[in-house]
């Protein structure tokens, strides 16, 4: 029997035996509160859409984990990178969608990097401990979020509620393996109409090396990681209807990196900044709200290599700019007998510019990509209709981009629950990406990918246990990709993607604690032949997304002062590029076991200790890159 067979298996154990003991379980409703659905905050059971939340409970029991680490535990998604060395690129597939095919959300605000190829957003450059909590809404959802939002949106909110004190202050510190320091320190409060936070983070490590030494005798160097994260916001509550905010961010790390797999390179170092800084205003009353938001933020990337190599370039200097503005307004309306409309436009403009200069035998090089800006505007508009136990979401998007035109999308989203524990939901919705600033500068006749999915799916929420099964399609069309025999990008692929994801949260007793999920994916990707580069061929796979995985955590709280837990993950086979003109390379299935401890003094002091790879098992998520091994990081966290 196959180990992917033997993991689904497990998993329908698991489901089995919590559902089989739910007269004896105990524990509280899972229904939490989100606003990515439709703008608005609803209980989570209200809409049909397919949204995951990490709450703030179990962002802080991932005291020494990341952000992307964190995203990678969870159904649908896969972080790339995010088991590799500090400051690895972090890659995120959502569903099997490729990269740059789900949108980042800050507090509910789009965030891309403009000079990425794919228009992504580098996420080593957020701090875990500035995160309140996450929610991921999976499935098409440009109708509301506009470009990217193909494969779903990852939605990191920062804002802090319930705050009533005029003076709080937390301090978490701790270190690790490879002489890892992690520290960060809070001070939030509320003053009269006011409510304020300030944060600093720091992630220091001497780390490992990025690139795998396959022979294991060249004793690669390690590439170490330093990074800064600040942040501070204020909010003015004027009075029970009308509300402004106004926030700053800057994010700083840099990293040593190798020349590629297999491959080590020393004094090879990047360093990436981002600065966003936003305002906001809401209005609302019984019947009507308004929100206005603008943000701004800068982007650089930096990559120094200082290698002397002989006959070769010597010293190089690749530095990239990217500026994204993003204002919105949109409005909530009642009108009655069950709807409900929202209404909104927003304006998105990016640019960007990069600058090489490079010194060899030859003498000295420099090239540059001069100042190139894109801009869309976007009106967008959903209906919502509630009876009894019935919801159903209508909406669509109009979008004008500067540089290929208008392009439309829809959604239809319909949910209905049978009796308490039991509902039905689905889903019709289309998507697009709009061609990057890059890719338009080498064929400024782009068209945007766009995509149809389909969801279909139930879920049994009981006080004891919480359970999602869903069906998905996804197939995108015009899909860009890049030709290497005209050495341009041009819309070429088609991906087809059916899938499968379980969720299930449960509480056997009042002290356990248990979540699992599995993920199944079949894609059919058809693109050009990356052995020959001449025809067109479909795989099966889509690269480096496993298609099976499979995660389990499971918490005990052993007094009032001690919890542990243990979680453990499988992932299956996958596939990664073998190389120019070279066939795929399989990369093995593996498992990881972690495991987490804290002892709470008292509410004001709190010990931690969080074990990763804890069996030091030997994998790759990238081909010729290391991957973790054994990391033990210890620590106290002070809350005043």
């Amino acid at each position: 029997m196959s180990k992917k067979i033997v993991s689904f298996h497990t998993l329908l154990f698991i489901s089995h035996f919590l559902f089989a003991q739910k007269d004896t379980l105990q524990g509280s409703s899972l229904d939490p509160v989100i606003v990515t659905a439709n703008k608005i905050m609803q209980k989570q059971s209200t809409t049909g859409k397919v949204i995951t939340v990490i709450s703030k409970e179990q962002i802080e029991k991932s005291n020494g984990k990341t952000v992307a680490q964190l995203l990678n535990e969870q159904a649908g998604v896969t972080i790339n990178g995010s088991l590799n060395n500090a400051g690895t690129v972090q890659t995120i597939y959502v569903r099997g969608a490729a990269s740059g095919r789900a949108l980042i959300l800050v507090d509910g605000i789009p965030i891309n990097d403009p000079s990425m190829i794919n228009n992504e957003f580098d996420l080593n450059l957020f701090s875990i401990n500035d995160i309140e909590r996450i929610e991921i809404c999976k499935g098409a959802q440009s109708t509301l979020y506009g470009s990217d939002a193909i494969a779903g949106v990852i939605n990191i909110i920062t804002i802090k509620n319930n705050i009533s004190a005029p003076l709080n202050f937390k301090t978490t510190l701790s270190g690790g393996s490879f002489e890892t320091f992690k520290g960060n320190t809070q001070l939030y409060g509320k003053l009269g109409k006011f409510i304020y936070t300030a944060r600093y983070a720091r992630l220091y490590t001497q780390g490992f090396s990025s690139a795998y030494d396959s022979t294991g005798i060249k004793n690669f160097d390690k590439d170490g990681y330093d990074g800064n994260h600040l942040n501070a916001s204020i909010a003015y509550q004027a009075n029970q209807h009308l509300s402004f905010k106004t926030f700053a961010q800057y994010s700083q790390y840099k990293a040593g990196v190798d020349a590629g797999p297999f491959a080590d390179k020393t004094n090879y170092n990047i360093n990436n900044r981002n600065f966003t800084t936003g305002v906001g205003m809401h209005i609302t009353n019984k019947i009507f709200s308004l929100s206005a938001n603008y943000q701004y933020n800068i982007l650089n990337r930096n990559y120094n290599d200082n290698a002397s190599v002989i006959g070769a370039t010597s010293w190089s200097l690749n530095n990239y700019n990217g500026v994204g503005q993003f204002a919105e307004v949109y409005a909530n309306i009642k009108l009655g007998n069950g709807f409900s409309l929202l209404a909104g436009t927003d304006y998105r403009y990016s640019s960007m510019n990069n600058q090489y200069s490079s010194i060899s035998i030859y003498g000295p090089y420099n090239s540059k990509f001069n100042d190139t800006g894109i801009q869309q505007t976007s009106f967008y508009s959903s209906v919502y209709y509630t009876y009894q136990n019935l919801n159903v979401e209508f909406g669509g998007r109009i979008n004008h981009h500067s540089r290929y035109g208008t392009n439309y999308t829809y959604t239809f989203n319909p949910s209905y629950t049978i009796n308490e524990p039991l509902r039905i939901f689905g889903s019709i919705a289309s998507a697009f990406k709009a061609p990057s600033i890059y890719q338009l500068s080498l064929n400024n006749s782009l068209q945007p990918e766009t995509s149809i999915n389909y969801e279909a799916g139930l879920q049994w929420q009981k006080k004891i246990v919480n359970a999602r099964l869903v069906y998905f399609n996804r197939v995108i069309d015009n899909g860009i990709d890049y030709n290497y025999i005209t050495y341009n990008y041009f819309n070429y692929v088609k991906s087809v993607v059916n899938g499968l994801e379980f969720e299930i949260t449960a509480k056997p007793t009042s002290q356990w604690n248990i979540t699992a999920n599995y993920t199944y994916l079949l894609p059919k990707v058809t693109t050009q032949n990356r052995a020959t580069n001449k025809d067109t061929i479909t795989y099966s796979y889509a690269l480096r997304v496993p298609g099976n995985s499979l995660n389990i955590t499971m918490g005990y709280q052993c007094s009032q002062q001690l919890f542990i837990s243990l979680s453990g993950k499988y992932v299956s086979k996958r596939y990664d590029i073998g190389g120019y003109k070279t066939a795929d390379i399989a990369l093995t299935d593996y498992y990881l076991l972690n495991a987490y401890a804290e002892y709470n003094m008292n509410t004001q002091l709190k010990f931690f200790v969080n074990a990763q790879n804890i069996t030091h098992q030997k994998f790759f998520d990238v081909r010729g890159y290391n991957s973790i091994p054994f990391l033990l990081d210890i620590g106290v966290s002070i809350h005043l």
